[in-house]
């Protein structure tokens, strides 16, 4: 795990109530700090083990008072395989090319980016994104981030994933894809192929973000067996 100067310890704060985006009925608030100097890559990394999640230059973690159910996940790469659902989908995606690049927008990932919000989370709080908010997301980071975008043959854009590379695996930041393109089960090859990249890399996880029990949004984690959840006293098998 990388260090941070313990001179330099974050300050954090917390967000007021709002009503929460996953459970109905619930109250949520956030704890976050800043990423900045050279610091943020261990911060980045320490404190996404400890369950925190990056947006741009802020980390976060629910910090609600009547309610846990948001439930940091991983995936042990090296003990994954892939079921026959999961090998139909990697087959339906196999003409697919997946390129590492910097993490810099474009005219292309944007235009996606609004159909696949549009089509899938029209009410959810991206739906009136910007493309300089689009930017900030991706482009305001000091960390080790980057994008992979997926082309078809014909070379057309079918899906994008900024992921972070931490210490000992990578950590998906945010995913979206052509909703269009709903027969290849795009969400699904992004995480596969992911894993795979983590294995490539050398390193143990990929990290998922929060699962919510009850939540239909976050069902499909579950399918990514063996995962592992963060508890109170660590991590542990799902």
């Amino acid at each position: 795990m990388k260090e941070f100067e313990h001179n330099k310890l974050p300050l954090f704060y917390l967000t007021p109530p709002a009503p929460c985006p996953y459970l109905d009925g619930k109250v949520e608030r956030k704890m976050f700090t800043h990423l900045s100097g050279q610091n943020a890559d261990g911060l980045n990394d320490t404190l996404t083990h400890a369950g925190f999640r990056r947006s741009q230059n802020i980390l976060y973690k629910h910090a609600c008072e009547e309610c846990r159910a948001c439930i940091s996940v991983r995936v042990k790469a090296a003990e994954f395989s892939p079921s026959k659902g999961f090998k139909r989908v990697l087959k339906k995606n196999s003409d697919l090319l997946g390129v590492h690049i910097r993490p810099e927008t474009n005219k292309n990932q944007f235009e996606l980016l609004s159909r696949y919000l549009e089509s899938r989370h029209k009410d959810g709080g991206m739906s009136d994104m910007s493309i300089f908010d689009y930017m900030g997301m991706v482009e305001d980071t000091c960390v080790d981030t980057h994008l992979v975008e997926y082309h078809t043959e014909g070379g057309t854009l079918a899906a994008v994933c900024l992921i972070d590379r931490l210490s000992d695996g990578l950590s998906m930041v945010y995913s979206f894809y052509d909703p269009e393109c709903d027969g290849r089960s795009l969400g699904t090859f992004m995480i596969l192929d992911q894993i795979q990249r983590t294995l490539d890399a050398g390193l143990e996880h990929l990290y998922l973000g929060y699962w919510i029990e009850g939540c239909g949004k976050m069902v499909y984690k579950q399918r990514f067996m063996p995962l592992e959840k963060l508890t109170e006293t660590g991590w542990e098998p799902f």
